[in-house]
């Protein structure tokens, strides 16, 4: 199995496969604008395109070339999925928080389709739904609440799903029930990223690519930058690198951990196994503390499987032979289909474990998506702009916090707990069958 991973296997995403992205002109860095932006994925440029268009001087900057990192690399669900259930939301936060924090997921949903149709971009963007799997009694009725609270209080169409009905939607007999809700989809993040370059691009946003920030400063007029290619002076800073944050901003490492996101995707398998293992097509996940998503490719060919990866450096056989595993577990006519892909990318936790936005000085922080920057990044990257423009109606949010996350102790930027805090996740999830195995 190692051989054949290794040399049949592409570690380059599979959205790669069909997309190709905006060659853009090499610029000269402006020694001055209104606006520096760090990053070029969804966050950055959604806020480089509302800035452009409000006439201000933006220079977005990113280290490497423009898709590249986790806005190609991720699985294409359209969540805006919130990791804290809603009772732990209301403890930390107050119940008019929380609740807002939920329903700004609605409309952040809904702009994202409203961006989508407006801009014209094709990304092969589907209202499937999503089916999230119980694996215990708990978790079913735990999912039933939720379902109750979606349609009373937020409108979302959303059902239970009783262990009968379970293979209505999924092919397996891992879960013991679920939930349905029919407003989260699924797209191509490739076509979505080359798309939005194309719309900054054409909006005069300035976009530099292969250009690192080293360091800034804030004073009392701006924000001094240092770049790979000289200083730049930003009336305001916009940073929005979220699992990529690197040494040029310590204060902000300190503060979100990097944790890798694996994605497998299968050889084609035919619209007979698909009608079996997806007969919904529906986007997938389930409520184990390594919790993995997963979902039909866009053309409905092959599945792609994701979860998050315990590993910090190098690209190891034994995450894709882990995600294999957990693949069959679920559906267990699939144990040895052949793999054409696996890839991974980072995602940025935070001690909330919520997306924030949030400012220091002159310089405007959006990140801490925790694996759901498809709707997230986008969204907030728009309210960041806007947060930069003084509009206080349009940039209002309830992920608007002051003062920042606290930093996580014992972290300067390295990880070194992730692969002790996989394990320990894994440990509760093997408890978890075990307890639904003998149930």
């Amino acid at each position: 199995m190692t051989q054949t991973l290794q040399h049949s296997v592409k570690s380059t995403p599979y959205w790669w496969d069909d997309c190709t992205f905006p060659s853009l002109p090499v610029r000269d860095v402006d020694k001055t604008c209104d606006v520096a932006i760090v990053g070029g994925g969804y966050t950055g440029l959604s806020a480089a395109i509302e800035l452009a268009r409000a006439g201000k001087h933006v220079q977005l900057f990113d280290r490497q070339a423009l898709g590249q990192a986790a806005s190609s690399r991720n699985g294409g669900m359209a969540s805006g999925s919130i990791r804290p259930g809603r009772k732990e939301l209301i403890k930390r936060f107050g119940e008019d928080r929380a609740n807002g924090i939920l329903m700004e997921g609605k409309a952040a949903r809904e702009d994202l389709g409203r961006f989508l149709k407006e801009e014209g971009i094709e990304c092969d963007f589907f209202l499937s739904g999503l089916f999230d799997g119980a694996m215990t009694a708990d978790e079913a009725n735990e999912l039933r609440r939720h379902a109750d609270f979606l349609r009373s209080t937020l409108d979302i169409e959303a059902f239970p799903v009783e262990r009968a009905d379970v293979r209505k939607y999924i092919g397996t007999d891992l879960y013991v029930g679920g939930l349905v809700r029919r407003d989260i989809g699924g797209l191509h993040p490739a076509k979505l990223l080359a798309g939005m370059i194309r719309i900054a691009h054409a909006a005069n946003a300035i976009i530099h690519e292969n250009t690192a920030v080293l360091s800034s400063a804030n004073d009392a007029a701006g924000v001094r930058i240092q770049t790979q290619r000289g200083e730049v002076f930003a009336k305001k800073l916009l940073v929005c690198t979220d699992g990529y944050t690197d040494g040029f901003d310590p204060w902000l490492r300190r503060r979100l951990v990097p944790v890798r996101s694996r994605i497998i995707a299968t050889e084609a398998l035919g619209k007979e196994t698909l009608d079996r293992v997806m007969p919904a097509r529906m986007m997938h996940g389930d409520m184990r503390k390594l919790s993995y998503y997963y979902r039909p490719s866009p053309d409905c060919t092959r599945i792609l499987f994701g979860g998050r990866d315990g590993t910090t450096e190098g690209d190891p056989i034994a995450p894709t032979v882990h995600l294999q595993t957990e693949l069959a577990r679920l559906f267990p006519e699939l144990a040895g289909v052949g793999l054409t892909h696996s890839w991974f990318g980072y995602v940025a936790m935070n001690r909330d474990m919520i997306p924030r936005m949030f400012s220091s000085g002159n310089t405007v922080y959006a990140t801490g998506f925790c694996g759901s920057g498809i709707v997230w990044g986008r969204w907030l990257g728009k309210k960041a702009a806007f947060k930069i423009l003084g509009d206080e109606e349009q940039s209002r949010s309830a992920f608007d916090f002051d003062p920042a996350p606290k930093a996580v102790p014992f972290y300067s930027g390295k990880p070194w707990f992730i692969p002790i805090v996989y394990s320990m996740y894994e440990r509760r999830d093997r408890k978890t069958l075990r307890r639904r195995q003998n149930s």
